[in-house]
C-alpha cells in the first residue's frame, strides 16, 4: 500500500515538474482562505527532485510498519495526520507556500513511537527502537533552522502522528469501548 502511495506522489511530481513546478503554488499558505486548499495538497507537491529523494526513503520505511496494521487503518493513520497537520500549518505557519510529504513522514515517525508506548506490545516496541536508531535525529527538523524548510509541518506531523497513536491504538480503542 505504501509503495502504490508513494508511486503516486512520484507520478504527480513528475507530473509538476514537467509543468515548470506550477502547482506548488497550491500548497498550504498560512491564515490565506486560498491557501487553505494547500491542507489537501501539500503532502503531494515537492520543492524539486532532491526534496522529493530526500523524503522517499523515510516515507517507505515508516510507511510500510504503519501498512502492516492493514489498508484501512493505514488510510485513517494517513488521512489524519495528513489533515490535522495541515490545519495546524495552516493556523499557526509562517507566511510561506508549505509542501512535501516529510510532515506525513514526522506524522509516521510520531506515530510508531506512541503506538509502541501505547500499545506495549514486543512488536511495537522492536519498530520503535528500530526507526529511533535511523531516524532519531529527526527531533532536530522540528526545530526551526533553514528559512526554506517547513518545521512547522514537521512539528505538527509529529504531534498528529501522536494523536493518531491515541485515537487508532488496539489499547485506547478497546478502553473506550468499555
Amino acid at each position: 500500500m505504501i509503495a502504490w502511495f508513494t508511486g503516486i506522489i512520484w507520478g504527480l511530481a513528475l507530473f509538476n515538474h514537467l509543468q515548470g513546478d506550477e502547482f506548488n503554488r497550491f500548497g498550504i499558505y498560512p491564515r490565506d482562505l486560498w491557501g487553505l486548499f494547500g491542507v489537501f495538497t501539500w503532502v503531494v507537491l515537492h520543492a524539486d527532485l532532491a526534496h522529493l529523494l530526500i523524503n522517499t526513503t523515510p516515507l517507505l520505511f515508516m510507511g510500510f510498519f504503519v501498512a502492516l496494521r492493514g489498508p484501512m487503518l493505514f488510510i485513517k493513520i494517513t488521512l489524519t495526520i495528513w489533515i490535522v497537520a495541515g490545519l495546524a500549518v495552516w493556523i499557526f505557519g509562517r507566511p510561506a507556500i508549505h509542501i512535501g510529504a516529510s510532515g506525513l513522514v514526522f506524522g509516521y515517525f510520531g506515530f510508531i513511537l506512541a503506538v509502541a508506548i501505547y500499545e506495549r506490545s514486543l512488536l511495537d516496541l522492536g519498530v520503535a527502537t528500530v526507526t529511533m536508531f535511523y531516524y532519531g535525529g529527526m527531533f532536530f527538523g522540528i526545530l526551526p533552522a533553514e528559512a526554506f524548510v517547513s518545521w512547522e509541518s514537521h512539528l505538527f506531523g509529529l504531534v498528529s502522528g501522536v494523536l493518531a497513536a491515541r485515537v487508532f491504538g488496539k489499547d485506547w480503542v478497546s478502553t473506550r469501548m468499555s
